[in-house]
């Protein structure tokens, strides 16, 4: 499965994000990004930031994650985060100009998209890197949607209908290359 240079793309995993339908995420993320990092890969944590006028606030009347604490990622995940690379993004997905710039920097090519929501940022994200030519692999039990089920399911669907349905994977179908398995890190 693996073939090219991996990185774990832990979508929007912000406090403003985390509410009762997706919170059952939090530990599952924290988890598997403990087990990559131990096993030595990449990180890339993102963080979506709502601005005044955005097309989220002028479109949708959405005016949250514009600041602290809504925007910080959960303190769960701070220590990774500290060693960790951040890209701070105004749209869903990661490849911004900037995030482009890691991408090539860094030579991933084969990034795991988990975190919050399916089917908005995590799933743009990995429609991206599809387009961009990168082969990503969705992980769908690493995921939630703070809209509940029913959109993260739709998410799902969607995706595999954009990216391949062999793309969506499960925790359990992640190359052991690429996480510890054992409970120490």
């Amino acid at each position: 499965m693996a073939s090219g240079r991996p990185v774990l793309v832990v979508t929007d995993m912000q406090n403003g994000f985390v509410r009762e339908q997706s919170a059952y995420v939090v530990p599952v993320v924290v988890d598997l990004v403990r087990r990559w990092r131990a096993a030595g890969n990449d990180t890339l944590f993102t963080r979506y930031l709502n601005y005044p006028g955005s097309p989220f606030e002028r479109f949708f009347g959405w005016r949250k994650l514009q600041d602290a604490p809504e925007t910080d990622i959960v303190p769960e995940l701070a220590p990774y985060v500290e060693r960790g690379i951040v890209l701070d993004k105004l749209i869903y997905s990661p490849f911004t100009t900037e995030g482009e710039k890691l991408f090539q920097q860094h030579g991933w090519t084969e990034p795991y998209f988990c975190g919050i929501a399916t089917e908005s940022c995590v799933l743009k994200g990995a429609v991206d890197a599809f387009e961009r030519g990168y082969t990503p692999w969705l992980i769908a039990d690493a995921c939630a949607s703070h809209a509940g089920f029913e959109a993260h399911t739709a998410g799902l669907l969607v995706v595999r209908r954009f990216i391949g349905p062999g793309q969506v994977i499960t925790r359990a179908r992640i190359p052991s290359s690429l996480v510890v398995a054992t409970e120490r890190s």
